[in-house]
């Protein structure tokens, strides 16, 4: 059975409030329902999937280290540890960048001529990449 897409990734919050502005104001996805959990947190969709899940501490991971015997250790880390970037494709660069300098935000962007291909990369409240890919078409 092959993998068929991607479904969510999870992010460890120090700050849900800043978390929930990021993900929400900044990069435009919908705050939307979650389980209850023991724990806080958030769930961000785009067109109707949950993509992005926040949460505290109080998250023990998918796989608890209490099940594998390894010290728990689910403190927020600084950067994106060994996962270097998470990639959305995006339209209306202009409206990312106008957001971006309203909030002081930095960011690099990067061009690909050979794709047709522009990419905004910023940092989410906890220091996670967020890559951001305008194709002309797109942009």
């Amino acid at each position: 059975m092959p993998i068929e897409n991607l479904d969510h990734y999870f992010i460890y919050s120090a700050d849900l409030e800043k978390s929930q502005e990021f993900y929400s104001q900044i990069l435009g996805l919908q705050d939307g329902p979650r389980p209850s959990f023991d724990f806080e947190g958030h769930w961000f969709y785009l067109d109707g999937k949950p993509v992005v899940h926040v949460g505290t501490t109080g998250f023990p991971g998918g796989i608890p280290a209490a099940s594998t015997g390894e010290e728990v250790d689910n403190l927020p880390k600084v950067g994106t540890g060994r996962i270097d970037h998470i990639a959305f494709k995006a339209t209306n660069i202009a409206e990312f960048l106008a957001r971006f300098e309203k909030r002081s935000l930095p960011y690099h962007k990067n061009s690909i001529p050979e794709f047709n291909l522009t990419q905004l990369f910023v940092k989410d409240p906890d220091g996670a990449t967020i890559e951001l890919n305008f194709f002309a078409t797109d942009a």
